[in-house]
C-alpha cells in the first residue's frame, strides 16, 4: 500500500458526520486545597485544571480532521446552552463545517463530566460522572432539519459516517430510513451504532464484537460477522480490540490482524479512530482488507496516547507502518 498516494486521495474527499455530538470534560480537584465548608459539613472540590474535548460523533470528526480530508460537515444538533456553544466552537476549531449543525432551544447538549480528585500521593480518584443528556424523543423540528440537510448528501459528499450512539439520540427511525436510502442511492455510508446495528441495511456497519453478537443473537463473533453481512447486504467490519478485526464480505470471512502496541495502552476512542480511518480508506477506493489494515494502524497510534481520546496524524501513521 502506498501511503503517500492514499493521503493524497484522502485530501480530496468530502466527508459528512451524522450523529450524536458530545463534549467530554475532566475537572481535576486538588484536595490539598480543600477546607471544610462553613455552611455545610462537606469539603468542596477545588478545581485547578479543566480539560475539554469532543466526544461521540465529535471525536470521530476530530480523528477525521487530523487525517486531513478536503472537507468535513457535521449533521447534528446542540442545545442553546453554554455547553452547546463550546461544542460548536470546538468543531469549528477543527475545521468542521457547521452549516447543517442545528442549535435548538430547550435541547440539552450531551456532556459528560468526570471529576478527578488528586492529593498528596499519586493516586487519582474519579468521582461518579456527571451526565448532561437529552431525554425523550428527537424533537420534530430537529428531525425535519436533519432530513432536509441529508437530502443533498449524495451530491455533496463522498462518504458519510453515522455515529448512532445514544439511546434517544438524533438518529431517529426516520433519519435512519434516510440514511438507508442514501446507501441505496450510491453514497458510501459507514455506520457505528451501539444499540441498533441490526437495523441497518445497504450500508457498511462497524460494530465491536459485543455489539455484533447482541445484534445477531450469535455467541461467536465470526458467525455474527457473517450473519450481519447477510443482513446488511454489504461488507461488515467487526472490531476485536488489539486483535484487529473481522471482515465479512458475503460468505467470505477474513481476519485482519491488529498492530501490536507495548503497554501501557489506553483504548478509549480507538473505535472512533478506526471508524474515521476506515471510512476514508474505503472512500479512497482501497481494497477492503487494505482499508481494514489502515484503520487498525490508525487505531494503534491512538491507543498509545494515555489519558486522552487520541488521534493519529499522517506522519504518525507513516512512522509505525
Amino acid at each position: 500500500m502506498n501511503l503517500d498516494a492514499l493521503f493524497d486521495h484522502i485530501g480530496g474527499l468530502r466527508v459528512g458526520v451524522l450523529g450524536d455530538f458530545c463534549l467530554d470534560m475532566y475537572w481535576q480537584a486538588d484536595m490539598r486545597l480543600s477546607k471544610l465548608s462553613l455552611e455545610t459539613p462537606h469539603h468542596p472540590l477545588p478545581i485547578v485544571k479543566e480539560r475539554i474535548s469532543l466526544g461521540g460523533a465529535g471525536n470521530v470528526a476530530t480523528c477525521l480532521a487530523v487525517l486531513k480530508p478536503r472537507s468535513i460537515t457535521a449533521y447534528g444538533l446542540r442545545g442553546n446552552d453554554w455547553r452547546g456553544s463550546l461544542l460548536q466552537e470546538l468543531l469549528m476549531k477543527f475545521g468542521v463545517g457547521t452549516q447543517h449543525f442545528m442549535c435548538l432551544e430547550g435541547y440539552c447538549t450531551s456532556t459528560y463530566i468526570k471529576p478527578l480528585r488528586v492529593g498528596i500521593s499519586d493516586v487519582v480518584y474519579e468521582d461518579p460522572r456527571l451526565d448532561f443528556e437529552h431525554r425523550g424523543p428527537l424533537p420534530k423540528s430537529a428531525e425535519a432539519h436533519l432530513l432536509e440537510a441529508l437530502a443533498q448528501a449524495v451530491e455533496e459528499l463522498d462518504v458519510l459516517l453515522v455515529c448512532d450512539q445514544l439511546t434517544q439520540g438524533c438518529v431517529s427511525a426516520k433519519v435512519r430510513e434516510r440514511v438507508l436510502r442514501l446507501g441505496k442511492e450510491g453514497l458510501q455510508v459507514l455506520v457505528d451504532s451501539r444499540e441498533r446495528v441490526g437495523l441497518y441495511k445497504d450500508v457498511i456497519v462497524k460494530p465491536n464484537a459485543l455489539e455484533a453478537r447482541a445484534a445477531t443473537g450469535e455467541e461467536d463473533s465470526k458467525t455474527a460477522a457473517l450473519r450481519l453481512a447477510r443482513m446488511t447486504g454489504r461488507p461488515v467490519f467487526v472490531t476485536l480490540g488489539r486483535e484487529g478485526c473481522y471482515l465479512a464480505d458475503g460468505d467470505e470471512l477474513t481476519w485482519v490482524s491488529g498492530r501490536k502496541v507495548p503497554p501501557p495502552i489506553d483504548p478509549v476512542g480507538a473505535g472512533d479512530a478506526f471508524h474515521a480511518a476506515l471510512a476514508l480508506a474505503i472512500a479512497a477506493k482501497l481494497p477492503l482488507k487494505d482499508a481494514a489494515d489502515f484503520a487498525n494502524t490508525v487505531a494503534s497510534v491512538t491507543v498509545a496516547k494515555i489519558g486522552t481520546t487520541g488521534t493519529a496524524s499522517p506522519g504518525e501513521v507513516k512512522a509505525v507502518w
